[in-house]
């Protein structure tokens, strides 16, 4: 079982970087392999919308995309991590999430993989659901499976997250879901 943790935001060794720290230990805890994916310490720009990746084996803009593909593509589920500054997923982590067209015009590469979703925000109602939303929009399109904390929509927390434990408890709850799931289904 692989677990591929990635946070969104530009911020080193902030609130989302944390998050999936956290969960990646819980999902450790449960037995998978982990790896990460911290956008505050590679360079994905946005998407170009040219027509190269329907021909293409890659995408031919010259940053760390990439590098990213097997990352993504090898893992069976991902936590995905953003914070909230208007009321969605953070402008770096859309730059990631819009380049990976290039894996769904590419047979779907993430059909099947389970994924799991952290909003933090600077306040408890702060917009996190709507920023969950959106991920989860992104991995329906993608054909994954979507899994919550079993109360919610996933791992809801509010900044600082090391204050808030109820939200580190969802992300917690979000993380072992993931892991539960995955196991049922490759049982």
């Amino acid at each position: 079982m692989k677990i591929l943790g990635v946070s969104g935001s530009p911020n080193k060794k902030g609130n989302n970087e944390k998050a999936i720290e956290l969960a990646l230990k819980v999902a450790q805890g449960e037995g998978a392999e982990i790896k990460k994916i911290f956008l505050s310490r590679v360079k994905v720009g946005p998407c170009l919308a040219c027509p190269s990746c329907k021909r293409e084996e890659k995408c031919l803009q010259e940053d760390d995309f990439n590098d990213l593909i097997p990352l993504i593509t090898e893992a069976d589920g991902l936590i995905i991590s953003s914070p909230v500054y208007m009321g969605s997923v953070c402008g770096q982590l859309k730059c990631l999430l819009d380049r990976t067209v290039f894996l769904r015009r590419k047979d779907f590469h993430l059909r099947g993989k389970l994924g799991a979703a952290i909003a933090i925000g600077g306040s408890r109602n702060g917009g996190q659901e709507i920023t969950i939303q959106a991920i989860h929009a992104w991995m329906h399109i993608h054909g994954m499976i979507v899994v919550g904390d079993d109360n919610h929509f996933g791992g809801i927390a509010q900044a600082p997250i090391g204050k808030d434990e109820e939200g580190r408890r969802t992300i917690e709850a979000t993380a072992r879901k993931l892991c539960q799931t995955l196991r049922r289904l490759t049982g």
